[in-house]
């Protein structure tokens, strides 16, 4: 049973900067597919940024401005989030995919024009 974590969300005005944490657990195999997702209030669930075999995909949406990294060894990623806006106010989920797909518990973040 793989347990995945997230942790960093957090209340920042428009233009700030946070980052997130997501923690996948309970598995000693390297988790290649992970990534982030987010949804705000009546809308649907959207990728933001992840890692699938070995590549990155980005929403357009957030490009120049969230990166995604990651430390393999502990089947852990990140997202730094620079020049916030309002818009970008949602919960973000991490998603791993290991035979089927974890989600975490999901990560407040507002941000406040």
């Amino acid at each position: 049973q793989v347990q995945v974590v997230e942790s960093g969300g957090g209340l920042v005005q428009a233009g700030g900067s946070l980052r997130l944490s997501c923690v996948a657990s309970g598995t000693f195999v390297i988790i290649n597919n992970m990534g982030w997702y987010r949804q705000a209030p009546g809308r649907q669930r959207e990728l933001v940024a992840g890692f699938s075999g070995g590549s990155t995909n980005t929403a357009d949406s957030v490009k120049g401005r969230f990166t995604i990294s990651r430390a393999n060894e502990k089947n852990t990623i990140y997202l730094q989030m620079n020049s916030l806006k309002p818009e970008d106010t949602a919960v973000y989920y991490c998603k791993a995919r290991f035979m089927i797909d974890y989600w975490g518990q999901g990560t407040q973040v507002t941000v406040s024009s």
